[in-house]
């Protein structure tokens, strides 16, 4: 008996983690209100009834992508290039973070929606937000908040299909141009 308890708790985790990364892909792909519960198990390869056992709700699950993303990408500081270029990197290997769709699209759960956005409030705005008053740049809230819409939407419309040149760039290229354009310090 006590043999099987630690094989049901690796399987218990591995099962939870492989809803967790197939969550974090589809929220990243097609956002909270499209992506279902049955595709969550469907592409984890497990029963979509554990997303209730192990997370609650399709929004607690939401919640611990989200969560589970703050040690993937830092993006703290989307000044440094090596920053810029772990985030398109990332974007690239795995698509969108889930986080950035709440910047372009409201959710339709309160829940979810009031989670995300202190996620990235937390994550992006804040810390480029206290880079400006550091900087003693006029309008900090809002330059912060201009650079995080600008990049939700580079890194979404990166990967639409909607903008060929965007999909084709060279991460190097995006940044150099993004550097002078809206990450310029002027």
């Amino acid at each position: 008996m006590t043999g099987e308890a630690p094989g049901r708790r690796r399987d218990a985790a591995r099962s939870r983690e492989l809803l967790l990364t197939a969550a974090s892909e589809l929220f990243g792909e097609r956002g909270f209100d499209r992506t279902t519960i049955r595709d969550i198990g469907r592409r984890a390869g497990v029963d979509p009834t554990l997303i209730a056992r192990y997370f609650g709700s399709k929004t607690l699950l939401y919640v611990a992508a989200l969560q589970a993303e703050a040690g993937d990408v830092a993006f703290a500081d989307l000044y440094e290039d090596e920053r810029l270029r772990e985030v398109f990197d990332r974007a690239d290997r795995r698509g969108p973070v889930p986080l950035l769709q709440v910047a372009v699209q409201p959710l339709s759960e309160p829940a979810a929606q009031e989670a995300a956005r202190a996620a990235l409030h937390t994550r992006l705005v804040e810390p480029l937000r206290r880079r400006f008053v550091r900087e003693g740049a006029g309008r900090p809230g809002l330059r912060a908040e201009l650079v995080a819409a600008a990049m939700a939407g580079v890194l979404l419309g990166r990967h639409s299909g909607a903008f060929d040149e965007l999909a084709d760039a060279d991460p190097g290229d995006l940044i150099e141009v993004l550097r002078g354009t809206l990450l310029s310090e002027d």
